[in-house]
């Protein structure tokens, strides 16, 4: 089929015509099917019920430094789970402080304790006139809710295939102390699915912030999330070429086991400079006496080294790596040669990020929506919900089966087809 850009309006008419009697067709079917978000799947879930076996009431709970994980105290966690996790993260086990179960947890609290109780002495937010935060876009929606909710003013930042336009943060920053600081989600970046070059991670490590207490939110949530065993995407360590460029303070790094072992029972850590965090601790020790150690000597014994969590990850790719063909397979059969969209292929993360028509976002998901489809809102790769192109839709396959993934997808195109005929449509028309 020819390009719709290249149809006469008759040839669009004719074309919208048959697309709306289809769409009739999987209306009538009452399919009831969710993408809205990225949740792993029944059998991702499956893959740690081991984790409930490795401790029992025989167990012996002690640390290998004689803690006994019942108790209170580590308010750093325990030094296996430390270890554990610094290899994951790929950072010395002495710059971790492990959480609860949610880094979004820990990304909220240190949001909160800078607006109350300001970063390394520096005034709390709270106190300024103005506070803003730079935003890549499209981004993450649950970082832009976390400075909206604070009543921090957001700025987008338009994203790159090698990571954020790099000559605007560096200008931004530079040049306003108002700016505090940036999200980031630098490997298989959400919703794109890309990773940050290296000019970029050595760009970022030499900023030079106009705010002394500005903070790289580095939220490297899908470090080890690859689909492929051969063709995987590499990350600079940030903290490394911070500590290099003499900006050790410059970042604070997040992560957890949210989709390697339970979302709602995993361990969150925070890798940050010996200054930052005793700045954490120092109001950690305000806040609790120490974090769950039973979950965190759950997954040290489950995993036993990085090298388990890593056959895990592999497991993990097994399950969700044939769902991105399938998203990706069907993009290119439905709409490649229409010239109505673009999308990313990315070799690991969560998501496949879709561009359509400026314009179409919006009545595309709402399309889906009215079949039977929830898609994440149009717009919610961007801060405040507004994107100005109403283009960007995140694509969220893991959840769903094979079978009812391909059933939403067959929907998706069908929809972004409609959409963008009738909006050629109406641009030949007028």
């Amino acid at each position: 089929m020819k390009p719709y850009i290249e149809m006469t309006a008759e040839e669009l008419s004719e074309e919208l015509k048959k697309l709306k009697a289809e769409y009739s067709k999987v209306q009538a079917k009452g399919m009831r099917l969710d993408m809205s978000r990225g949740k792993p799947c029944k059998e991702q879930l499956d893959l740690s019920m081991g984790m409930m076996d490795v401790l029992d009431s025989n167990s012996d709970l002690t640390c290998e430094d004689g803690t006994d994980c019942r108790n209170y105290g580590q308010l750093t966690g325990i030094v296996e789970a430390r270890e554990l996790i610094g290899d994951m993260m790929e950072n010395n086990p002495k710059d971790i402080i492990i959480y609860g179960n949610s880094s979004l947890n820990v990304m909220f609290d240190t949001i909160s304790r800078a607006y109350t109780h300001g970063i390394m002495g520096n005034t709390p937010w709270c106190k300024l006139d103005k506070v803003k935060f730079l935003c890549p876009v499209p981004g993450y929606d649950r970082h832009f809710a976390i400075t909206q909710y604070f009543g921090i003013e957001m700025i987008p930042v338009p994203m790159t295939p090698t990571g954020p336009d790099m000559d605007i943060v560096e200008n931004l920053v530079s040049s306003d102390a108002d700016i505090k600081g940036i999200w980031c989600v630098p490997k298989y970046s959400n919703p794109q699915g890309i990773s940050y070059n290296d000019a970029t991670v050595r760009r970022f490590a030499r900023l030079k912030p106009a705010a002394p207490d500005f903070r790289i939110f580095w939220d490297n949530a899908y470090g080890i999330h690859h689909l492929y065993d051969d063709h995987q995407d590499y990350l600079i360590e940030i903290l490394a070429e911070c500590k290099r460029a003499g900006n050790p303070d410059l970042v604070y790094k997040f992560s957890s086991t949210s989709k390697i072992t339970f979302p709602g029972s995993g361990i969150a850590a925070v890798a940050t400079s010996p200054n930052n965090m005793e700045d954490f601790l120092s109001h950690l020790r305000h806040q609790t006496i120490g974090h769950d150690k039973v979950n965190q000597l759950r997954h040290v014994r489950f995993f036993g080294d990085i090298h388990g969590m890593v056959e895990h990850m592999r497991k993990h790719a097994e399950i969700i790596r044939p769902k991105f063909e399938i998203v990706v397979s069907t993009l290119q059969k439905d709409l490649g040669e229409l010239g109505i969209g673009t999308w990313t292929n990315p070799l690991g993360g969560y998501f496949v990020m879709f561009d359509s028509l400026p314009g179409c976002a919006k009545d595309i998901v709402s399309r889906c929506k009215k079949a039977g489809v929830v898609m994440t809102p149009a717009g919610a790769t961007w801060p405040y919900g507004k994107d100005p192109n109403d283009s960007n839709i995140r694509i969220a396959p893991t959840f769903p089966s094979p079978e009812e993934l391909q059933s939403a997808m067959d929907v998706f195109t069908l929809c972004v087809r409609i959409a963008s005929a009738k909006k050629l449509l109406a641009e030949k028309q007028a």
